[in-house]
């Protein structure tokens, strides 16, 4: 149960009856009464700013109308006590048995606690990673392979029908440039003196292989075709190289614990005539017309060539200017493309997109927006989340590039340094579009400030009081059924309860979190709830009494084992969204 929901429920429950008995005008729109915890918790359990909301379109002064709701909300059996406060909010009191209820709730439910309907099954496509198939995953894109794959579990635990998909941009100047790279490092491999590699190509050492491998299987086929044309080498080496690169980049992904459900490849979406389709549809639309656009705001005059293009009528959908689809040339823009490809996932029918893009990218999101709107006549969301920028340091000093990739520190070297669950984990302790510092040093520190290892640590405390209890206590069963009828209503220490609270918070922060598009609350609820459990042990080590394990007290010490098991359960779930294997012992 969502308690906040369900109190929602009860709220708006209570105002439709007062509707029907005159007492409120009919036709209220009670969409924005909500019920949430209250910034103070002095307060209470909850607050409702049902009456703040509805006092101007039912005609009444805020805290009339509070006066009038706050005794039928006090009628609720968990409620023990409600009132107005301040200019018209309304806050609750909840009896301990509800909560120790929802503690019932979690060791019945395990790590599927916080699972809800509330996506009612909607099919929502997230598209993350998304990099050009040149070359492994960089830290950057390891941010955006975490985001989109929590963001996806999130989703789904929230219960929406969610495709996690990849789009392979193989086409364009970064697949000639990879053309030329691995022909260069096929040559090599071939006994030729090549010297020094150009600029503009990839050098990292990642090609090498690739070289020896298209060698190793053609021969010297390839040195005596011309470069261009279907059967010339650059065609040969981007086909090999993408796949090639493909595969890397898949591994690096698996090293992380990804599996996408789909890959969707740009030189598809031109091959298979969609670009011209959804170009066609836009047209029938009205939306496509012959024109030229004003020079780019900061170029010099002299190199700017007026030239009439078929344009897109962005601007009728809130973007800046109106956008190029097919050039003067006759050849199709890169935004031809991704339109494409938007609405192939409109035609498959996604009711919600969500793409992960990296920091680069944010000039582009109002003409993605706007084409979807057009193509789907308003129907589609887009979602576009920015991951910024990822700073990799080492002890403090920023760490710059590898040999391996030739530029940059590629993320599988950063997985194999500090494990898959460190890299996911941190990657979700900033919001997505804010930057994030990576140290190598600090993120495996045994420490209170590292937040992976201060999680792991609660989830390993509270398997090891188990293991504990198995040992010292062996007749007390510690099966979740059994813990469930365990006498909670010995949990009365306001540390206890306030722990079994902020579990009860767990589906709303699925709900919340999941609405929002932000999985970095996971990350930040399982902080606080460590923090908690922690706090807990140690007032237990100052004062005896509230120990988990008391051999003269069975009662208390199973009601207290029931408590530790519910936390291992929501940290377990959490992380589960996350895409961290919960610890069993720290080493």
């Amino acid at each position: 149960m969502n308690p906040y929901r369900h109190f929602r429920d009860e709220v708006v429950r209570l105002l439709e009856r007062m509707a029907a008995a005159g007492e409120l005008p009919a036709g209220l729109d009670f969409g924005r009464v909500a019920v949430e915890p209250p910034r103070d918790p002095a307060h209470g359990d909850l607050s409702t700013n049902a009456a703040m909301v509805l006092a101007k379109p039912a005609g009444m002064a805020p805290r009339a109308l509070a006066d009038r709701l706050v005794p039928r909300l006090a009628e609720h059996p968990a409620v023990t006590a409600a009132e107005a406060a301040g200019p018209g909010f309304i806050n609750l009191r909840l009896a301990a048995s509800f909560w120790l209820d929802r503690l019932r709730e979690v060791l019945r439910a395990g790590p599927a606690y916080g699972d809800s309907d509330m996506g009612r099954g909607t099919k929502v496509n997230v598209e993350y990673v998304s990099a050009n198939p040149t070359g492994p995953l960089h830290v950057g894109h390891g941010r955006g392979a975490v985001f989109g794959d929590a963001l996806a579990a999130l989703l789904a635990k929230a219960g929406y029908a969610v495709t996690k998909e990849y789009y392979i941009n193989d086409a364009g100047a970064q697949l000639e440039a990879l053309a030329r790279s691995i022909y260069f490092r096929y040559r090599e491999a071939l006994g030729e003196a090549v010297g020094a590699m150009p600029d503009g190509l990839y050098p990292g050492d990642y090609l090498v292989p690739v070289g020896r491998k298209l060698a190793e299987r053609d021969g010297a086929k390839w040195l005596s075709v011309p470069e261009e044309g279907p059967q010339g080498w650059r065609e040969a080496c981007a086909n090999f190289g993408r796949d090639e690169m493909m595969v890397l980049i898949g591994a690096d992904l698996a090293g992380l614990g990804i599996r996408q459900d789909e890959t969707v490849s740009e030189r598809d979406q031109h091959r298979t005539g969609k670009v011209a389709h959804a170009f066609d549809i836009l047209k029938r639309k009205g939306l496509i017309y012959e024109g030229v656009l004003e020079p780019p705001k900061g170029r010099p005059i002299e190199d700017w060539e007026p030239r009439k293009q078929w344009l897109f009528r962005a601007t009728q959908f809130g973007d800046d200017v109106d956008r190029p689809l097919k050039k003067s040339d006759g050849s199709w823009t890169y935004f031809a493309g991704d339109i494409a490809y938007h609405l192939d996932k409109i035609e498959r029918g996604f009711a919600s997109l969500i793409d992960v893009w990296g920091a680069d990218h944010g000039g582009y999101v109002k003409r993605m927006k706007a084409a979807v709107s057009a193509l789907s006549d308003g129907k589609v969301d887009l979602d576009v989340k920015i991951c910024q920028l990822v700073n990799l340091l080492r002890g403090g000093e920023p760490v710059k590039m590898s040999k391996r990739a030739g530029t940059f520190v590629s993320l599988r070297e950063v997985v194999e340094e500090v494990g898959a669950d460190v890299v996911r984990f941190i990657m979700l302790t900033r919001r997505n579009d804010a930057p994030l510092d990576f140290d190598l040093v600090k993120v495996t520190e045994q420490s209170r400030d590292n937040p992976v290892f201060y999680v792991q640590y609660a989830h390993a405390r509270a398997r090891s009081v188990l293991r504990h209890a198995a040992v010292e206590l062996p007749e007390i069963d510690r099966s979740p059924t059994a813990l469930a009828g365990a006498p909670l209503e010995r949990l009365t220490d306001p540390a206890e309860l306030g722990l079994i609270k902020l579990m009860a918070g767990w589906p709303r922060l699925v709900e919340t979190a999941a609405e929002a598009h932000e999985p970095h609350r996971v990350a930040f609820y399982l902080y606080d709830l460590a923090a908690a459990f922690h706090g807990l042990w140690n007032k237990g080590k100052d004062e005896a009494s509230l120990r988990f394990l008391l051999p003269a007290d069975r009662d208390l010490t199973a009601a207290r084992l029931a408590l530790v098991r519910g936390v291992a359960a929501v940290i377990a779930s959490g992380l589960g969204v996350v895409g961290v294997e919960p610890a069993e012992e720290m080493r």
